[in-house]
């Protein structure tokens, strides 16, 4: 694991021992040179004042000038000064807040946050939201009644002097329980080189990777000497703390993927998905611009929209396909046999979006996915259509009834133009990990999307590669942080 250094005003004081943990004095640190080169190293600050100019403001400031990973970063030192900024949390904390606090009598609250945890179960979901927006290891906010409604008034540090004597059992096992979580493998025979977030979700409907995947995953970046953690949405206060972010759970624009892909950049990390890459694959009507501007072969496309609702059946026909712009795993996406049919998902489609995507309908037994990582080829299957069904996956089914079969191929055996149009059409996006669905009819090659965040699960896209194929994304992350770090990669 990386190296951890809590940097505080006097270790003689410092109430918490914990094992793999570096007490340091913040003089000691700032001056002596051994931890100037030092890599690979998350620093804690603990000081009791983050005042401008002061030795906490420059353990932070310093920490990221070296490339370790401090908490809280710079950024966060300024929030936690904006009166404006509190404002605004409070206000979109309001139904949490008001939902917490409505058992408290007094008309003041104070909540002390140790490493997002509070002493107090009932306090968590509270203390975890604000630590994600004002990541600090020791954190206070204070609420006040006012006309009947909790506001947040003041964010402030906690100095380690301020935890009460009967806390410090409690705060050491929470500290102790932050550091160690959701590590993929917490013993190692030598220190790592990065360090690497993957983000899943265990309630994920659709996940992008099933569990031994996951763990597939886990392993490939081990082998290139990364510590692992697996995280999920609660931890986007932690984001920081890595060198890289791997999104391993459904993506989209309006949830929490999308926030953690563009904290991620912000700070700095090499993050897959990236944000641009979520926003132009999750929305078909980009695409579906992007392809034709670029004259990339499709089924036959129009962008739908109130003033051309009576002529799109026109140019298509039927049966036609129409899908929301922000479909995916077939959700969203409906074949219309006739004319009043039509009209009526029209409308329906029509009150959730402004614009949606309608397309002709091609009949194939299977649709080409090629897999493409820092724009090259990784990987081709076939994914049949359902039993039955006009789709690959069957959403009024279950089980093995819901996805059709599919076959892997090595990527040389796959048919040469589907590759080199899976290419053209991705390289549009950008150098991220990309899954692109193609159909081939009567000699003919067409991209029905380009999909952020394919689906990358054990026993089928690695079916032909095994090992190799989770050892070929690591390695991209791992050429791209050492890039990073030599300057040699804009980000």
């Amino acid at each position: 694991m990386p190296r951890t250094l809590f940097v505080v005003n006097n270790p003689d004081r410092w109430p918490l021992n914990l094992p793999e943990v570096e007490v340091v004095a913040a003089r000691v640190y700032l001056t002596d040179p051994k931890y100037s080169t030092l890599r690979n190293c998350k620093v804690y600050n603990l000081l009791r004042s983050y005042a401008y100019q002061s030795l906490g403001y420059y353990v932070s400031l310093l920490a990221e000038a070296r490339g370790h990973k401090p908490m809280p970063r710079i950024s966060t030192i300024q929030d936690i000064k904006s009166q404006s900024l509190t404002r605004a949390i409070s206000s979109d904390l309001d139904e949490l807040i008001q939902k917490t606090l409505h058992h408290v009598q007094h008309d003041r609250f104070t909540l002390s946050i140790y490493f997002s945890r509070n002493v107090a179960k009932r306090y968590d979901a509270l203390a975890r939201q604000l630590f994600n927006l004002f990541p600090l290891p020791l954190l206070r906010a204070e609420f006040s009644l006012i006309k009947s409604e909790w506001r947040l008034k003041n964010i402030n540090a906690i100095a380690t002097s301020e935890i009460p004597p009967a806390h410090s059992s409690t705060v050491l096992a929470l500290t102790q329980d932050y550091l160690t979580k959701g590590r993929a493998h917490p013993t190692r025979k030598s220190p790592p080189r990065h360090s690497l977030a993957i983000l899943a979700d265990p309630d994920d409907a659709t996940p992008p990777s099933d569990a031994k995947a996951l763990q597939r995953f886990a392993d490939a970046a081990e082998k290139l000497s990364f510590s692992v953690e697996m995280i999920d949405r609660n931890d986007y206060g932690r984001v920081a703390e890595f060198d890289a972010l791997f999104i391993r759970s459904t993506t989209a624009v309006d949830n929490y993927t999308y926030r953690f892909a563009r904290r991620a950049e912000a700070e700095g990390l090499i993050v897959i998905d990236d944000p641009e890459s979520i926003v132009k694959c999750t929305n078909k009507v980009f695409l579906a611009e992007l392809l034709t501007r670029h004259n990339i072969p499709t089924p036959r496309t129009e962008i739908l929209h109130r003033d051309n609702i009576d002529e799109v059946p026109k140019t298509l026909g039927f049966p036609l396909i129409l899908k929301q712009p922000d479909s995916s795993f077939s959700l969203g996406v409906v074949k219309v046999e006739d004319e009043a049919a039509y009209r009526k998902k029209v409308e329906e489609l029509l009150e959730q979006s402004d614009l949606l995507i309608a397309q002709e309908y091609v009949r194939t037994d299977f649709d080409w996915r090629i897999g493409i990582i820092d724009q090259k080829p990784l990987y081709a299957s076939q994914y049949f259509m359902a039993r039955g069904h006009w789709q690959i996956y069957n959403n009024a089914q279950t089980g093995d009834e819901h996805t059709g079969d599919f076959k892997t191929f090595p990527i040389e055996l796959a048919p040469k133009r589907v590759v080199q149009t899976a290419l053209r059409a991705a390289n549009l996006i950008g150098n991220g990990l990309y899954g692109v669905d193609l159909k081939e009819l009567k000699g003919r090659c067409c991209v029905i999307e380009v999909n952020d965040n394919p689906s990358i699960d054990s026993g089928v896209e690695d079916k032909m590669m095994r090992e190799y194929l989770y050892e070929r994304i690591m390695e991209v992350f791992d050429k791209r942080i050492e890039a990073r770090r030599e300057g040699r990669l804009r980000l």
